[in-house]
């Protein structure tokens, strides 16, 4: 007996964009490597925990650049820490993305006023993706930012060249 479905046109068949297909799989499995340097690496440990079961919307941390496409900093970035920021952002594959929590890793937080030692924002190191506020942000915070990133990673081409981050706050 024939086959009448493929005849008529009713299979299973998907129609879609190469470009929503490849951003739709990497939109659903991010890979963070954490950075935490303060207080809000604390929060940034809390979200990873099971109450907030971040694998149902496919992230799962990595300990390596190698292995992640995101990159996490949380707290307050010193001169110091610059070298090491930019040389594990330069380790990770492309495209990789930076999330900048709370205020410090954000403008410098309440220390760059009288510390001579604190960098005025990670994104002068780093290109920044997402801001998430706070002193520290909650856990809610850091999972809304990583939504916006999902946002962001949807709307990019993979055929051309990487859009300008357009630095979201979350």
């Amino acid at each position: 007996m024939p086959d009448t479905h493929s005849k008529t046109g009713q299979g299973n068949v998907i129609i879609t964009k190469v470009d929503d297909l490849l951003n739709w799989a990497r939109l659903s499995s991010i890979w963070p490597m954490g950075f935490g340097l303060a207080c809000c690496a604390i929060e940034m440990m809390a979200t990873n925990a099971s109450h907030y079961d971040l694998d149902r919307i496919g992230v799962f941390p990595r300990p390596s650049p190698r292995q992640s496409d995101v990159m996490i900093v949380a707290g307050t970035v010193t001169f110091k820490m610059a070298d090491r920021i930019r040389r594990l952002y330069e380790q990770m594959a492309e495209p990789r993305y930076v999330i900048s929590m709370g205020s410090c890793s954000n403008c410098g937080g309440p220390y760059w006023e009288h510390g001579y030692h604190v960098v005025k924002g990670v994104d002068r190191i780093v290109p920044v993706d997402v801001y998430v506020p706070g002193c520290p942000p909650r856990p809610e915070a850091l999972i809304g930012g990583i939504l916006k990133l999902q946002e962001k990673i949807r709307g990019e081409s993979m055929l051309g060249p990487k859009a300008n981050p357009s630095q979201d706050r979350a």
